[in-house]
């Protein structure tokens, strides 16, 4: 399929529905559903730039600060974890049971201890982005090809070297796809965070909008949020494909033999 059709398709729904919401917002206005005007013209007002610097910024700030966290201590945990089996059979059991436990609930008692301030809303996003890449990155090294670790050993490459340039390279496609799913619980607890407990930003300006039935400005910062999580998973979504170019090549000669 070429690359304008897959354009095409994925652009068809959003256009036909951005069309059938606005002949239904013209022919019955509704003070819940503002038409898409004056949507656009409180997003402009709100959003090119008055509220850019004051709490986009702080917004985008929490969010990078708290996935690169993540990133880290996922990568780190998952690494030794996948690699030690005894640690991964004592630690598999707390692994699940923290992620089972949803990251919003621990805003209340993060504030009380941190504060309503920037520090308890990356810890927020850092804990519960780490967790699918603790797991995808156990799960990606467990999934190596054994005849890759056993060559290694024939060569005698030393734990670093396998892991380096074996282990991790065949993990890195599970380890992408964790990252993403991260991504997108990052910028959901950033919004979350600041609805609950903030005094600026994204979240907290669309939740006061709500709380004054405002409705106008509670899509205008669902707008902006959308937009905001298009561009970064776009902006992922190039990294990663560059990343495992190798990865893509590959499953399209196999593909195409």
């Amino acid at each position: 399929m070429k690359t304008w059709t897959k354009v095409s398709l994925g652009l068809a729904v959003p256009i036909l529905a951005i069309v059938g919401y606005a002949a239904a917002t013209a022919a019955r206005p509704n003070p819940f559903f503002p038409p898409i005007p004056v949507m656009l013209r409180r997003f402009s007002d709100l959003w090119l730039f008055k509220r850019v610097p004051t709490d986009v910024l702080p917004s985008l700030g929490n969010f990078l600060l708290g996935y690169t966290i993540a990133l880290a201590v996922g990568l780190i945990v998952g690494i030794i974890v996948g690699q030690v089996r005894w640690l991964n059979d004592m630690a598999q059991p707390l692994i699940h049971f923290g992620r089972s436990v949803p990251p919003i609930m621990l805003i209340p008692p993060l504030v009380l201890v941190l504060g309503i301030g920037d520090t308890s809303k990356v810890f927020v996003i850092a804990l519960g982005a780490a967790f699918p890449v603790i797991l995808t990155t156990i799960d990606g090294m467990r999934q190596v090809d054994p005849a890759l670790i056993d060559m290694s050993k024939s060569i005698k490459l030393n734990r670093v070297k396998t892991l380096r340039s074996i282990i991790l390279p065949a993990a890195s496609p599970a380890i992408f796809g964790g990252a993403q799913t991260a991504l997108q619980v990052a910028l959901i607890l950033m919004v979350s965070s600041e609805m609950v407990a903030a005094t600026h930003g994204v979240g907290y300006l669309t939740m006061q909008a709500q709380s004054t039935f405002n409705a106008p400005s509670v899509w205008a910062g669902i707008l902006l949020l959308a937009l905001l999580g298009f561009l970064i998973n776009l902006a992922f979504s190039l990294v990663r494909n560059r990343a495992l170019a190798w990865h893509t090549g590959r499953a399209a000669a196999y593909a195409a033999s």
